[in-house]
This record gives C-alpha cells, structure tokens and sequence, in this order.
C-alpha cells in the first residue's frame, strides 16, 4: 500500500502514510485554504436565506494560482462573454471558494485524527470513505493547480525541464511536491474508479 491508494471493502480508499508525508499534505491543505481565504461568517441576525444570494466578485483573482483554481466560466473574446462571466463569477465564486475550503479542511481533519491515532507510531494508515475520497480528490487537484501555477508548468515542452532540475535549484521541493500528489491524485482516481 506504500505510496498509492487501495480500494476499501465496501468503497473509500487507502493509504498508508508516513508522518514526514502527513506533515506535508497538512501544511499543503492548511496554505490552500489561506490562499482561498476565509469564509463568510453569518452575520448575526441575517436572514440565512439572503446570505444563499449574496453576490460574490466580479472580477477574476489577480493572483494567478487563484485564477487558475476560480477561472472564467466563458472565454473573454468579446464584451458580451466577458459581462456573462462576470455575471456567472458574481453568483458562483463563493460558493465554489466554500465549496473548496471545506474540502481541504476535510483533508486537514483526516489527516489531524491520523497523527492522533499514530502518535509515537512512524505512520499510519488512512482510510477514506466515498465523501472523504471525493474531498480529497479535489483538494489534491487543487494543490496541484496551485503548485503547477507557481511553477509556470504549461503543456509545452518547456516544462519537461522542471523534471531535470538539479538539487540545488531552489524550485526542486515544490516540483518534488507536484509530482507525488500527481501520482497521489492518479492512484485515488484508479481506486475510486475500479
């Protein structure tokens, strides 16, 4: 199971994880929801129902991994498709914002009620239900949309270099990074899918 997700009897998955690899999966998941930002919180005495309306932003993220993880929802050929993404972007992005905090801090939560089963242990095993497979599987793709976007990988050829880089390039830990939740991501998507 080192390394690579396993279908649980009756659906969810698997893995076992050292704590070195908790650790980082952790402090991913925790800088993915700062890099999101904080939810609304109610206001007291608001109507819940007027918070479900609440218009979001208009305009995409300035930060570029943001805008990768909350594109436009149509492309920006004309001043009609842009007015219809701003539209849809007002009435979608805080939803899609709570809708990815809450996955990560799934992951978090897994992953914290592990380190408290594993406690003096060099690791322990995860086990994931459906729910928590799915939160994971997003969360997962976000980081590695996030981290791709800091590293400028694209699908030219360009990128292959990021695979060569040397040791001492200071771009190495966060290459490293991308590829084991890749591989991370591939083995849950193999799981949940057989």
């Amino acid at each position: 199971m080192a390394g690579r997700f396993e279908t649980l009897p009756g659906g969810g998955a698997a893995i076992a994880l050292d704590e070195v690899e908790l650790s980082i999966l952790r402090s991913l998941a925790v800088q993915l929801m700062e890099l999101i930002g904080p939810g609304d919180e109610p206001v007291e005495g608001e109507d819940p129902l007027a918070a479900l309306f609440a218009e979001g932003p208009s305009e995409p993220p300035s930060d570029p991994a943001l805008r990768r993880l909350l594109p436009d929802a149509y492309g920006d050929d004309s001043e009609e498709l842009r007015q219809a993404a701003a539209d849809f972007r007002r009435y979608t992005e805080n939803d899609l914002r709570t809708r990815k905090r809450e996955d990560a801090l799934a992951m978090v939560r897994s992953l914290d009620s592990l380190a408290a089963d594993a406690a003096g242990e060099s690791g322990a095993v995860l086990k994931l239900g459906l729910d928590q497979s799915r939160a994971w599987l997003g969360t997962l793709n976000d980081l590695r949309l996030t981290i791709g976007t800091r590293l400028e990988v694209t699908d030219d050829d360009e990128s292959e270099q990021l695979y060569r880089l040397p040791d001492s390039d200071p771009r190495k830990p966060m290459v490293m990074a991308y590829l084991w939740l890749g591989a991370l991501q591939e083995s849950l998507v193999e799981t949940l899918m057989g």
